[in-house]
């Protein structure tokens, strides 16, 4: 079953059509820039943009850095400040002119990928995929199922938001160097381990290409690994909400 997933981030959106049962992606990847304000009409009509450059017709997967909930965005921290209440389906279903259209949280999605068909594939227990981007991202499992909605880029860690400090774009703004960095990204493992003690940890976003740079420098007690669907992961599944109505 083939589904066009598109991945709202904070200065891409996204968007392929995908094998929802291999996971792999079988077209050109498009990518738009993110527009600035990123406003829920300017960002419906950059995925409009990509739907159309696809020419592709059939159910949509859409994420957004969000907490939805029925459909419903309830928060903005990497987007524009007018998203919060915004019937999110309906938005896109109207601009885009088609239904049915489903709308999840962009690291939910990229959980659902990573544990269907990627690091966290037969994984039992608790797996933390985190990623690392604009924001830090969170999707939380037991078992193989998702506790939507967990947001822990945004725990308090010695005073600060822990994303504001320990994201990739925050080595970005402040030039860190990698070692620095990594020591960042290790406090914050360190607290969401002692807060959910999880079996996994699962590290993807963009700056996943350079595992290899940070990674190896990182101190906690959990087991780490690298996201194997990479930057993939939230096209790969908001194209399975699309399949499968796995959207919260």
């Amino acid at each position: 079953m083939r589904r066009l997933g598109i991945d709202v981030g904070g200065t891409g959106v996204k968007g392929n059509v995908v094998e929802t049962e291999t996971g792999e992606t079988v077209a050109e990847r498009v990518r738009i820039e993110t527009p600035h304000p990123a406003t829920p009409e300017a960002v419906a009509d950059t995925v409009a943009a990509v739907v159309e450059a696809h020419s592709y017709e059939g159910p949509i997967g859409i994420t957004l850095p969000s907490v939805i909930k029925d459909g419903i965005a309830h928060t903005a921290a990497n987007i524009d400040t007018t998203w919060p209440g915004t019937d999110a389906v309906r938005l896109f279903s109207e601009r885009l002119g088609r239904q049915p259209v489903f709308v999840l949280n962009d690291a939910d999605a990229a959980g659902l990928a990573e544990v269907r068909f990627g690091a966290g594939a037969g994984r039992r227990g608790v797996v933390c995929v985190l990623t690392f981007g604009t924001g830090i991202g969170s999707a939380v499992f037991h078992d193989g199922v998702l506790l939507p909605s967990t947001e822990l880029g945004h725990l308090e860690i010695d005073g600060h938001d822990a994303e504001s400090r320990a994201s990739y774009s925050a080595k970005e703004r402040g030039d860190l160097s990698w070692e620095k960095w990594s020591k960042r990204v290790s406090r914050y493992l360190q607290v969401v381990e002692n807060l959910i003690w999880p079996d996994l940890f699962i590290l993807g976003g963009g700056v996943s290409k350079r595992a290899h740079k940070w990674v190896p420098l990182l101190d906690a007690r959990t087991e780490i690994v690298t996201a194997q669907l990479q930057n993939q992961a939230g096209i790969v599944g908001a194209a399975m909400a699309a399949a499968e109505d796995t959207s919260p």
